[in-house]
């Protein structure tokens, strides 16, 4: 790569919003089994994801504010924008319950989480390869970061995949319904906006058919060893996180998240 092309081409800040809202959202979506965890050892590894994307985001939002220029830090994007100026993917914003199966026990559902963790690493794995590559420097560098990271989450995800669908009869209805609810909110990735075109014209190329390509064969692998089907595709509302219209309860997340920034601004410990 030529260094005078990567010092002058940089990628949209609302793209590294969008990126760093991703790992933020889903970051505080996992925390939420700090304590709460099935077993000791998934505990500890969900609290580990979720510092890795709360660790993304925060380079990324760090990015953002030096480029701005304005005296705004990270904390600034994190704890006072609200959830309209979020631009995350609704996938990761919803709460840890869905179609809980009938002897469910608890209203947190782990098959919602391993399978949402499986299909957004399934996506940044090959996303973050590609940014690694590409002519925006420290986006690059963030990338190659996170990349180490994504392909860890990845292979955690696939192991529970895997352990839970191919597992008991109950584990498997889980993790099918899991499937059967999330898979719809991945038609997002690939809705071409307003963002995909800001970063081609600011001359960050990413290959969208090899991404689609390497998503799905993920995606498939880690089925095929579970005994998992997706659902059928039927036609229907894609959602619109990235463009900021998101559910409800992205609102509820946030008030946990900037409830304390926000009653004491600017305070330090």
């Amino acid at each position: 790569m030529d260094a005078a092309v990567a010092q002058t081409v940089r990628a949209p800040s609302a793209y590294l919003l969008h990126l760093a809202d991703n790992a933020l959202v889903l970051g505080q979506r996992n925390a939420q089994w700090c304590g709460h965890g099935p077993i000791l050892e998934e505990d500890l590894a969900q609290a580990n994801i979720s510092l890795d994307l709360i660790g993304q985001a925060r380079l990324l939002y760090a990015l953002v504010a030096s480029r701005a220029g304005d005296g705004s830090t990270e904390d600034d994007y994190a704890y006072f924008r609200d959830a309209t100026a979020f631009g995350n993917y609704t996938l990761l914003e919803l709460p840890q319950f869905g179609p809980l199966v009938g002897h469910a026990l608890a209203d947190m559902d782990y098959a919602i989480t391993i399978t949402r963790n499986f299909l957004y690493s399934a996506l940044m794995a090959p996303l973050w390869q590609q940014l690694a590559q590409c002519a925006d420097a420290d986006l690059a560098a963030i990338a190659a970061k996170s990349l180490k990271e994504a392909t860890y989450h990845l292979r955690h995800s696939r192991d529970w995949l895997v352990k839970l669908g191919d597992g008991t009869e109950t584990s498997h209805a889980r993790m099918q319904a899991a499937l059967n609810h999330l898979w719809p909110y991945t038609r997002e990735f690939w809705t071409e906006t307003a963002l995909e075109q800001q970063l081609q014209a600011a001359g960050v190329s990413l290959n969208w058919h090899d991404l689609a390509e390497d998503f799905q064969a993920l995606v498939d692998e880690g089925l095929a060893q579970s005994t998992l089907r997706l659902p059928v595709q039927e036609p229907g509302y894609t959602s619109q996180g990235k463009q900021g219209i998101h559910s409800e309860h992205l609102t509820y997340l946030l008030t946990d998240l900037q409830s304390v920034a926000r009653a004491h601004p600017g305070a330090q410990w």
